[in-house]
């Protein structure tokens, strides 16, 4: 899924203050991740991740191997969090166009 420059900067106005809902540890990307974060985004449309210090992998890499396997798109990297964002059946949030 692929977000313009714009979008991406409504994206992380919106996920600025929001806290991380998906904690990655030393497991790094397993299906039970994967899952949790599907789940959130069904939940949310924009989630925040937080990558643990045990986590060994690269930040970007995780960021965009579960950007693909949910389908959602990476609207921020930022130190050890990022922001995901896949709209809803039914979206709540209005993307800038």
């Amino acid at each position: 899924m692929e977000i313009s420059g714009k979008q991406k900067r409504f994206l992380r106005g919106l996920g600025h203050h929001l806290k991380p809902v998906v904690m990655i540890g030393k497991d790094e990307i397993n299906q039970t991740l994967i899952d949790a974060t599907e789940e959130a985004l069904e939940l949310h449309e924009l989630i925040k991740l937080k990558l643990q210090e045990g986590c060994l992998s690269d930040r970007k890499s995780v960021a965009a191997e579960l950007a693909r396997q949910t389908g959602s798109a990476i609207a921020q990297i930022l130190g050890h969090t990022f922001l995901l964002y896949r709209p809803a059946k039914e979206p709540k949030i209005k993307l800038p166009s």
